[in-house]
């Protein structure tokens, strides 16, 4: 008999790739560019955990300065923490465009952009490149689709790419080793919006962790900007045991902001399957809740990561109304992020303001394809 696990599996033990893949995070819903700063923040806590520079490109299209977008904050946390390892590259203009709206300045503007792209592609110096709306960008038909797909092709065998954006064209989906689509969840009521800073990201696709990351660095981020303490939680379920995915990650952002990064796992160094919870697993289930109930009432964090909650109640090692009512009191000014899969929607989902479903369409481990340290675990 097959058995459901909804525990989360440790790295330790799985074969490592050494190839880079192209990732591609699209959809209408939140969490693809926090998705993609999420795995830069993780190859880089790799790369100091094993004394080598994992060097990375952010490269922004329709992006251009004269606005403030969700993640500056995140961006300035990195290139705070890490100045040399973090090039940022910006272009298009600060507002929204459609196809009839075109001007010269947008061809430029893209153009300059996917020049800069094709020297990074080509030279091999970057571990990690990011294409932020580069989907967009393609859609609008600023670039040409088939030559994008012919570079991606001829990158570097190390490189990592993450493309991001709404609108992916199929051409460069089918290229793609992985591809998430983050799929936005509304509010049946439509008078209903759900509690400002509660956000959940959950589905089987590839982003969830990793957007919570960005959103601790957006925390940080803002933090610096306005010269005061912003303080983050990072509460992690059902991983009490070691070589989890967001492990370097967590460590790189307590090594550069050690005063403003609180960290707390729970739960055994095991799989929970459905139907064979033990005792410690509630136990390390409760133990967990006291930490984050206790964090999200004292007004101490401005941003606090539930990290595999949904999980946790899923199986039944918490129960759904204590959540539901600490979320109802918490602090105005105070930002909760829950991840996690679930095959049964909680009640605290109809409290979130903004709910995206990481649904998976491709993924390389499908194919055999061995996982890569500081981007996979």
């Amino acid at each position: 008999m097959v058995r459901t696990g909804i525990g989360i599996r440790t790295a330790q033990g799985r074969s490592e790739r050494i190839t880079g893949q192209i990732h591609v995070y699209d959809g209408a819903g939140k969490g693809k560019s926090q998705a993609a700063l999420g795995v830069v923040l993780r190859s880089i806590g790799l790369g100091i955990q094993n004394f080598s520079q994992t060097r990375v490109l952010l490269l922004r299209f329709l992006k251009g300065p004269g606005r403030i977008y969700d993640e500056d904050g995140a961006i300035q946390a990195l290139q705070s923490g890490f100045p040399h390892l973090i090039d940022q590259v910006r272009t298009g203009r600060a507002e929204y465009f459609g196809r009839d709206e075109i001007t010269r300045f947008d061809r430029m503007e893209a153009q300059r952009g996917w020049d800069v792209a094709k020297g990074a592609l080509a030279s091999g110096l970057y571990s990690v490149v990011v294409l932020d709306e580069l989907n967009p960008l393609l859609d609008l038909g600023l670039l040409e689709v088939d030559e994008v797909v012919s570079m991606l092709k001829r990158k570097p065998d190390h490189m990592e790419v993450i493309v991001t954006g709404r609108g992916a064209p199929q051409k460069l989906v089918d290229v793609a080793d992985l591809h998430s689509e983050m799929k936005p969840h509304y509010h049946e009521d439509e008078e209903r919006h759900g509690i400002s800073g509660i956000e959940i990201y959950t589905g089987a696709g590839k982003g969830k962790s990793t957007s919570a990351l960005g959103k601790a660095l957006q925390a940080i981020g803002r933090g610096i900007n306005q010269d005061k303490s912003h303080r983050v939680l990072i509460m992690q379920w059902l991983k009490g045991g070691k070589g989890y995915t967001e492990d370097a990650a967590i460590q790189a952002l307590r090594q550069i902001y050690p005063s403003l990064v609180d960290h707390q796992r729970c739960g055994r160094d095991a799989i929970v399957w459905r139907g064979q919870q033990q005792e410690l697993d509630y136990v390390e289930a409760e133990r967990g809740w006291e930490i984050a109930k206790s964090a999200i009432a004292s007004g101490m964090y401005k941003t606090i990561i539930l990290d595999e909650l949904n999980p946790t109640v899923d199986l039944e090692l918490l129960p759904e109304d204590p959540i539901v009512q600490a979320l109802l009191r918490k602090p105005k000014d105070t930002e909760v992020i829950i991840t996690g899969r679930c095959q049964n929607p909680p009640a605290y989902f109809d409290l979130a303001s903004i709910h995206s479903e990481m649904v998976c369409h491709k993924h390389y481990a499908e194919r055999g394809v061995n996982l890569k340290r500081g981007v996979d675990f």
